[in-house]
């Protein structure tokens, strides 16, 4: 049995559609990614996973229970991690993980094998109200709070959003540990460095799924050629290369542009030449998962 099942989800608020025609499942201890931008329709999804939110249409079952009919066996078994930190900001870490495991009808010391790692590295500020905890430190007491009674499946939205390198470096280190442990994962981030992390992902944007394999397999589907380019003033080659007609795409990545190009790259040269760009850089690159996305956002944009 797939521990998570979504088949047909639509859901609208007024004439904004949120979701439209979402399908996937997520295998036995997978670690599975939902990559999108903030407004894609990630948060809207997990909270009717959650059985926080009633879909429009279609269906979702979690460990073959059906998210509506039976929302309070789900909530029994399952960790949901919101993407805003929504514990008690007045209870220390130490008050707020026994809570969470009182009202799961549990303790802390009974499930303290799931959480022991992640717990001891904010052990020693126990004492210490969550309001005042740094962001990596909200995060991993959270992630506590949501393991205390044990869950079958995990969901985790935007886990790492607004936390430090390394915090989202260990974050993801955790996660892995929890899935060798057989606990099927679904994650939601912004970030497509973590999109390399996981097991299988989903492209979404404005709500539907754009692409569903492995990183690698995402990867290898872009066949386009890439040239990194770069210059003293990255705003005007931007542009320029935006307004050039053997120009397919352009986009930023980090000190270079990505650019797809419909002429031999020769022709891009010799249209850059008299434009008294300096310093200017023009070499081969390797297609990463950001490239597959922006490519697939950028057919879908095409097609409305």
């Amino acid at each position: 049995m797939q521990p998570i099942v979504v088949e047909n989800v639509h859901k609208s608020f007024g004439h904004v559609k949120a979701l439209s025609n979402i399908s996937f499942a997520v295998e036995e201890g997978e670690l599975f990614g939902l990559i999108g931008p903030d407004g894609a329709g990630k948060s809207t999804l997990f909270r009717i996973l959650a059985t926080l939110l009633l879909a429009d249409k279609g269906s979702a079952t979690v460990n073959g229970l059906h998210v509506v009919k039976d929302y309070k066996a789900i909530r029994r078994q399952v960790g949901y991690m919101p993407g805003r930190f929504s514990l008690y900001q007045d209870l220390t870490i130490e008050e707020n993980l026994n809570f969470f495991a009182t009202i799961f009808k549990t303790t802390v010391e009974e499930n303290y094998d799931l959480i022991k790692d992640i717990y001891e590295q904010i052990a020693p500020f126990k004492k210490r109200p969550a309001g005042k905890l740094s962001g990596g430190m909200k995060q991993k007491l959270a992630l506590c709070c949501a393991l205390v009674h044990k869950p079958t499946v995990l969901f985790l939205d935007e886990p790492t959003t607004g936390v430090d390198p390394v915090s989202r470096k260990e974050f993801w280190e955790m996660l892995q540990r929890l899935k060798q442990k057989g606990i099927p994962i679904l994650v939601s981030t912004p970030y497509m460095d973590e999109a390399m992390l996981c097991d299988r992902v989903a492209l979404i944007q404005k709500g539907e799924i754009m692409q569903i394999s492995t990183p690698a397999g995402i990867v290898q589907d872009f066949r386009k050629e890439i040239w990194a380019m770069r210059a003293d003033n990255m705003y005007r080659l931007i542009r320029d290369l935006r307004a050039f007609e053997g120009t397919e795409s352009c986009f930023a990545f980090g000190e270079y542009l990505h650019v797809t190009l419909l002429a031999p790259v020769d022709e891009v040269r010799a249209y850059l030449a008299p434009l008294g760009h300096q310093n200017l850089v023009i070499q081969p690159a390797h297609a990463g998962i950001e490239d597959a996305f922006m490519q697939l956002m950028q057919e879908q944009n095409d097609a409305v």
